[in-house]
């Protein structure tokens, strides 16, 4: 079995994770990590029996790929410097804190002939793969992501921490371009936004409604689809996908179920159809490991990574959009404010 070298730099509370992970999947050969905390990478290393390198470039120079999961602010730099190198990378979402780092990124992936994995693992997560066999042409998306606060990830705005893993997934179900988008948000208790609700209307039609908080009581993870004939309800949490639809009497669908319940008919005219529930099948895939296996897999076998350098830009372009539409609306507030005094 061909095995990819491969390290992780940045073994906080997301790269730990990895490096747990990253140890048990069978084409990786765990090489190490690095961490500017050496203390934090000796714990981390002998936790998983790999090296602990006192340098960067010490580990590059034993590596052929990467997981990057240091702060998004350092993205950039250290991701231009392990493609510089010759490195396959990694990256923990967002590809990068700007949209120019995302394009330095991209240019020198491409230029080298490297692969760049963005970690957006909402797409590997089983509740959202269990819909991959249904035909998806949304009409209306409502996402709700709020997470209780926590200290770590408030160097960004929730859009960027939290949100764009809707974003990311809605631009993938969606597929077409973007019309207008509009949004509002505040800071609450840091000094980035905290709340932000966006809503964003695609060329082709559809519209989403795309909510974030980190300052909620309790952590949730949702998504609903509308379509013609359909209602999809998708919990990342708890792993539970439902779908209302409508299908013609004689007709059962090929997908795999491990529940359908039949609600109700209708005729229309000489068409009978009938209203059912599912529950499609939900595999035990633990998310992170599965990025990290397709990640290598793209190696081994020199193909496209999943969700690409490219996916991970276009991501970020609307996540800043919807911070730019949040600014000026904070603006035009202020400016009222201020002549009501």
């Amino acid at each position: 079995m061909k095995k990819v070298n491969i390290g992780i730099i940045g073994v906080g509370y997301l790269g730990s994770i990895h490096a747990r992970i990253l140890a048990k999947i069978p084409t990786a050969n765990f090489v190490g990590v690095y961490d500017i905390n050496e203390q934090r990478a000796k714990q981390i290393s002998e936790e998983v029996g790999v090296k602990k390198f006192l340098t960067l470039d010490e580990l590059l120079d034993n590596v052929e790929a990467v997981v990057i999961a240091t702060p998004t602010t350092t993205h950039r730099k250290i991701a231009v410097y392990c493609l510089e190198r010759g490195i396959h990378t990694f990256i923990e979402k967002p590809i990068a804190d700007d949209i120019v780092g995302a394009d330095e990124i991209i240019k020198i992936a491409r230029n080298k002939n490297l692969k760049v994995q963005v970690g957006h693992v909402e797409r590997f997560n089983p509740a959202l793969l269990s819909i991959s066999n249904y035909k998806i042409k949304p009409v209306f998306i409502e996402t709700h992501r709020l997470a209780q606060f926590k200290p770590r990830g408030t160097d960004v705005a929730v859009v960027l921490d939290l949100m764009i893993h809707d974003i990311d997934i809605i631009l993938n179900l969606v597929k077409s371009e973007i019309e207008e988008v509009r949004a509002s948000g505040v800071a609450v208790i840091s000094d980035s936004i905290d709340i932000a609700n966006a809503r964003i209307q695609f060329k082709n039609g559809c519209i989403a409604n795309i909510t974030a908080s980190r300052i909620s009581r309790k952590n949730e993870r949702k998504i609903r689809i509308f379509q013609k004939d359909a209602y999809i309800s998708i919990d990342f949490l708890q792993g539970i996908t439902e779908i209302f639809r409508l299908v013609d009497e004689d007709k059962n669908g090929d997908e795999k179920l491990t529940s359908t319940v039949l609600l109700g008919k209708i005729e229309e005219g000489a068409r009978r159809r009938k209203i059912v529930y599912e529950q499609p099948e939900i595999k035990n895939v633990n998310p992170i490991e599965a990025e990290l296996v397709a990640f290598i897999d793209s190696i081994i076998n020199d193909k496209p990574t999943v969700v690409s350098a490219e996916d991970g830009k276009l991501s970020l372009e609307v996540a800043f959009k919807i911070i730019d539409e949040i600014e000026r609306q904070q603006k035009i507030v202020k400016e009222r404010m201020s002549l009501d005094i």
